[in-house]
């Protein structure tokens, strides 16, 4: 079957021969591939891998990157990425898909038994890429990269208890200096100032040392600084956009460092 402009051709338990012939033109035209089917992968580079026989979605995009996705769960079970070179063969009742990286050098091979579905598509994608985070995300951005509020910053704990509530993050600055953080993802107005201020008195009667307050938000309501400094708190930039980033960045380290694990 195709669609009009030939944006996309799909077949429904082909033969693997007319699925080959449909994989192979997807190749050559460097279209985004989708096969869902009877299969089993074999991997080696950084480490060597295999998948006995289960029915998974194979994914081979228009870069040269590679996923192999169970019926369950977001993460892929393999992968390749962009870059690699692939071509297809059936031979005798199996149809083998091999792809090949250079650098660093790996291989995999997908053979399938039987297709229940192969579709290529002819995709066109512009669209910028807007990464959000919550106030939860942001908290956990500045305990995975402490300098997103101040280089020399050293998180102790998070969501900590003091008697009028929770701190959101407790830490040390590069002087020893206890450090209390209220993370806000909007902007701050004068309520959240009032809120951090309530924090400070109870720290300071179960310490003898110094004590910053501080107030991260992307920016301030108007008049707001003058309030804080008239309080003797502070106030750090903290962008939601580049905590986002570094729990995406942090998200897909763990991921690469799964797969050299396995």
């Amino acid at each position: 079957m195709h669609s009009p402009k030939n944006k996309i051709s799909v077949l429904t338990y082909p033969s693997l021969a007319e699925a080959s012939a449909l994989i192979e033109k997807a190749f050559a035209q460097r279209r985004t591939l989708v096969v869902a089917g009877n299969c089993h992968v074999h991997y080696a580079g950084r480490a060597n891998s295999t998948l006995e026989y289960g029915e998974r979605l194979l994914i081979i995009k228009s870069d040269g990157s590679l996923l192999v996705h169970r019926p369950t769960g977001y993460e892929p079970v393999n992968w390749q990425p962009s870059g690699s070179v692939f071509h297809v063969e059936v031979k005798g009742e199996k149809l083998e898909v091999h792809g090949v990286r250079q650098k660093p050098r790996e291989t995999v091979k997908v053979d399938f038994t039987e297709i229940l579905m192969a579709s290529a598509l002819n995709l066109a994608d512009s669209g910028e890429f807007l990464l959000h985070a919550s106030e939860d995300d942001m908290h956990r951005a500045i305990l995975l990269k402490p300098e997103l509020l101040e280089e020399g910053f050293k998180p102790i704990s998070w969501e900590k208890h003091v008697e009028p509530g929770f701190v959101d993050i407790y830490g040390e600055d590069k002087d020893g200096k206890l450090v209390i953080v209220e993370v806000k993802r909007r902007t701050a107005s004068k309520e959240n100032v009032l809120q951090l201020a309530k924090y400070i008195e109870p720290i300071k009667a179960k310490t003898r040392r110094s004590v910053r307050a501080i107030l991260a938000a992307p920016s301030l309501a108007k008049d707001v600084q003058r309030l804080l400094v008239s309080m003797g708190l502070e106030f750090k930039a903290v962008d939601p956009k580049k905590c986002a980033q570094v729990l995406h960045k942090a998200s897909n380290s763990k991921l690469e460092s799964f797969f050299k694990e396995n």
